[in-house]
């Protein structure tokens, strides 16, 4: 191995060789407590320390850095201290995720480190949203990514490095090549020779690198780094290394030919520099004795701190308490004057009306700046705000919607448009497992909105229909809103946009040119999770959302005999159940309106809800009402028949003949 020193002083080479042999020798000490059963899982990144040694050492305090398993070195570099480490791994309080995440699962802004999710590519994503805000700021400031040679099959790899190189995000993307994706060799999951090679279809820099050197490491990443500051842009780095125990500890390295670990063995990182060191008389021995003397001795305290720490203790409250980030809801109300606008208007003026409020707000979606949106929501956006803060995005869902998160986690607000709401799935995995989440992980916001236009009864198929609320419905940590009105649409909007947890904001497209209503012209807000008892009777409760609650009002209109209480929802998560259960207390029958298909909808968790708490005050089964279990269909009839409309007024009479 040549190592060239370049123009790098004694100290600098010394202090480089303190930050790689800190890593190898708490991994040391790992593999010794994983023999004696005192910690129950390791990923080992040892043979590849010279990467995430670098990588830290080259970029500032203040620029955040997204690691991985393996990457000890990033988190010794910025000097963390080692008991809240070895808490981390133990599951205790001083740890970053109060034993709700293992081992490397975890952010820290005070670090500027942001941890991965087993998931592995979304964090690629999110590094181009913090990216991204850097951008913005102007401040020059450089992020680094890690991923490993397996997740670069992953779409949000590809996702993301085009978006990076289509924005000119000055990101690292870092792939440490070590062999082999668990079990799985290179030639079983790549056919290019050099993953680095992918960089050119996206019309990016790319450099190969010994990452096992660990002078060729910083050199180079010291000169892009000053490079990237003066001409922002992404750069591919495909790190040549190999990691010398299994996947994590329990699975062993049987599958590898001892002949490839004897190879590079040879390779050591953290022998190889010291060798160096000491043959150019940069090292000496009692110097080196010493260091490791201060490293082991770090160690034992940290671990007996961590050791006398006592296990954390379950306690409900603050279990649900962080699932999301408190909010204290700002009540803007309504002003006196109004005009009479669309839904669509509602929404469009409530995101002007936003982006003057926020000024660290952006939007992001596709075709939505100077086309302004599929639907003209965000038409005249661009002359206003800008293309900085009004964003045209490639045709991928999941990496913008991780970028989202960059961008909340740098101290943005995003509001992310989903083409029509069915498109959502490829962005599902970000927004279920990595927004969802982060809180109650590691008390990190996700302050991200997720416009959803979707619904039926305009005759598009199976691809831009769908109401799909349930998929989200169900995920903690999300919020869920769906108005029937250009009233709520506006002020419940406006909440969602100053809400800093994950919300998924659904409007019907066949609402948007359709209904009109007087709505003050001024910004003002709605609390969420706050029903809309829109008409009051005796007979009945009905419980709606959405188009639903116009199809109800309809009904109701042909049947002045029937005195129901309808209740507009408008927030499925939180639910108000407290409306609910008042209505259902008081009429004694309820039935459930919905568009979504009838099993596994919100309608069948609420009528659970009302059997649990309200059942001795029914009379007669709680009743739902909603769309046929198939697919919705293209043509009118078949999308007729698939929608309630038409099954809505037999079924309320049967309930109130029961």
């Amino acid at each position: 191995m040549i190592f060239d020193r370049k123009n790098l002083t004694d100290n600098q080479l010394l202090d480089l060789y303190k930050r790689i042999l800190k890593p190898r020798l708490i991994e040391e000490k790992m593999l010794i407590l994983i023999r004696q059963g005192k910690v129950s899982k390791w990923f080992s990144g040892i043979g590849q320390e010279a990467i995430s040694v670098g990588v830290t050492a080259v970029l500032d305090s203040d620029e955040y850095i997204l690691p991985m398993h393996r990457n000890l070195g990033v988190f010794t570099g910025r000097d963390i201290p080692l008991y809240r480490l070895f808490s981390q791994w133990q599951g205790k309080a001083n740890g970053f995720t109060k034993g709700r995440d293992r081992s490397f699962h975890f952010g820290t802004q005070q670090y500027k480190i942001i941890g991965m999710i087993s998931h592995l590519g979304p964090q690629l994503g999110v590094a181009d949203g913090i990216a991204l805000a850097n951008k913005l700021k102007k401040n020059g400031k450089v992020t680094a990514v890690f991923t490993g040679e397996g997740a670069t099959s992953e779409g949000d790899f590809h996702e993301a490095l085009n978006i990076a190189s289509v924005w000119e995000l000055p990101v690292m993307f870092v792939i440490e090549n070590n062999g082999y994706g668990l079990s799985t060799p290179t030639n079983e999951q790549y056919r290019c020779e050099n993953l680095a090679d992918k960089g050119k279809g996206y019309g990016m820099e790319s450099h190969i690198v010994d990452g096992n050197n660990i002078l060729e490491v910083f050199n180079l990443l010291s000169e892009l780094k000053t490079s990237m500051k003066e001409n922002p842009r992404p750069v591919l780095l495909e790190f040549k290394t190999f990691r010398m125990r299994g996947h994590e500890e329990a699975s062993g390295i049987k599958y590898v030919p001892q002949e490839l670990m004897d190879m590079w063995a040879i390779k050591d990182p953290v022998e190889n520099y010291r060798n160096y060191l000491a043959e150019n008389g940069v090292l000496t021995a009692d110097f080196d004795a010493a260091l490791h003397a201060e490293i082991k001795k770090d160690i034992d305290e940290s671990l007996a701190i961590a050791n006398a720490e006592p296990e954390i203790e379950a306690t409900l409250s603050e279990e649900l308490n962080d699932v999301y980030k408190p909010y204290v809801f700002e009540q803007v109300n309504p002003t006196e004057k109004k005009e009479n606008i669309r839904f669509i208007d509602a929404i469009s003026t409530s995101l002007r009306q936003s982006m003057e409020r926020h000024e660290n707000s952006v939007i992001m979606g596709q075709d939505i700046a100077e086309y302004g949106g599929a639907f003209k929501i965000t038409d005249g956006f661009v002359a206003q705000f800008g293309k900085e803060r009004i964003i045209n995005t490639p045709i991928c869902e999941s990496a913008v919607v991780s970028a989202g998160m960059g961008l909340s986690i740098n101290g943005y607000k995003a509001i992310v448009e989903m083409q029509f709401a069915d498109f959502v799935s490829t962005g599902f995995n970000p927004i279920v497992n990595l927004l969802a989440k982060s809180h109650y992980r590691w008390l990190e916001k996700a302050d991200v909105v997720v416009r959803m236009p979707c619904g039926g009864g305009t005759q598009a198929g199976p691809f831009h229909s769908q109401t799909n609320e349930a998929w989200f419905t169900k995920t903690p940590g999300l919020k869920v809103v769906y108005p029937a009105f250009p009233f709520d649409a506006k002020g419940l909007l406006n909440t969602s946009i100053n809400d800093p947890n994950p919300v998924l904001f659904f409007e019907h497209k066949q609402l948007y040119r359709s209904v009109y209503q007087e709505v003050p012209t001024d910004y003002y807000t709605i609390p969420l999770g706050k029903a809309a008892l829109l008409k009051e009777g005796n007979q009945v409760t009905i419980i709606s959302f959405g188009a639903a609650v116009h199809w109800a009002l309809d009904t109701l209109a042909k049947n002045p005999d029937i005195s129901a209480d309808l209740l507009d929802l408008r927030t499925l998560q939180p639910l108000d159940t407290e409306a609910i259960f008042a209505s259902v207390k008081k009429t004694g029958r309820v039935i459930i309106y919905q568009e979504d298909s009838m099993f596994g909808g919100i309608a069948s968790d609420i009528s659970a809800l009302i059997m649990e708490n309200c059942f001795k005050h029914l009379d007669a089964p709680v009743k739902r009402v909603a769309s046929l279990d198939t697919p919705i269909p293209f043509t009118k009839a078949l999308e007729d028949q698939y929608l309630p409309k038409g099954r809505f007024e037999n079924d309320l009479k049967e309930l109130l003949a029961y």
